[in-house]
């Protein structure tokens, strides 16, 4: 099944695409994809609903087994999976296949959801369960779906994009607070002190209070116990 379902989607991605489409294709077209992106949604949330807790790990894909913020969210991962609660990752590499590894280890709940790419990301060998998706929007919705906290380590373009995404929901109520942890003092400081510094005192693009909306630390144990003592989100 997982096989056939990558052919079908690099089937999709390689597809030849009209230079001109008349009225009734264009809506023909908008139609199956509409289809298409409903489908996988459902796919999703049917995966991800019988966790009752989960906590997400971001982070960049390029770390190795022998970096130290890899070596972390093994490490942290593992912890909490030993108290039951689900990992989830984008099912990659780096930090991703760190934070399952040390699920998989634990014998915890170990969750994949990964993308397909023209160049195919590789999936990590450590997941218990794992669904496959063609769009990358309905992936990061998933990531971010009803998780009981979001824990973000060092990362590129992608990791930011989705901790501000995810900031932001909180911020304007679309989502209720939830933990949002990052990991990696020396990463994250001096993106902290943009924030406090340009974007809170120059230039007033949020309030004091937002700075309130994600924790930094380093530490395990105060980690687990945030997670621990986060309420269960609905999944609605």
């Amino acid at each position: 099944m997982q096989k056939e379902l990558i052919e079908q989607i690099e089937r999709e991605i390689h597809a030849p695409v009209p230079v001109a489409l008349s009225k009734e294709e264009l809506r023909q077209l908008i139609d199956t994809r509409v289809l298409n992106i409903s489908e996988e949604f459902a796919r999703g949330f049917e995966f991800l609903s019988g966790m009752e807790r989960t906590v997400t790990f971001f982070g960049s894909a390029r770390f190795t087994e022998d970096n130290d913020h890899y070596q972390m969210a093994r490490l942290l991962a593992g912890k909490l999976a030993s108290f039951g609660i689900g990992v989830v990752t984008g099912g990659g590499g780096g930090i991703m296949e760190a934070a399952n590894r040390g699920a998989y280890e634990s014998k915890g709940y170990s969750l994949g959801l990964n993308i397909v790419l023209p160049h195919e990301q590789k999936e990590n060998p450590y997941l218990t369960e794992k669904a496959l998706f063609k769009y990358f929007f309905v992936r990061k919705v998933l990531l971010a779906y009803a998780a009981e906290a979001y824990i973000f380590f060092p990362g590129g373009f992608g990791t930011l994009d989705e901790l501000f995404e995810i900031i932001t929901l909180v911020q304007t109520k679309k989502i209720e607070p939830v933990p949002i942890i990052l990991v990696g003092d020396g990463y994250w400081k001096k993106l902290n002190s943009f924030i406090e510094k340009e974007i809170l005192g120059k230039h007033h693009a949020i309030n004091k209070e937002d700075l309130k909306l994600y924790t930094m630390t380093d530490d395990v144990d105060t980690i687990v116990d945030i997670v621990l003592h986060a309420p269960i989100r609905e999944q609605d």
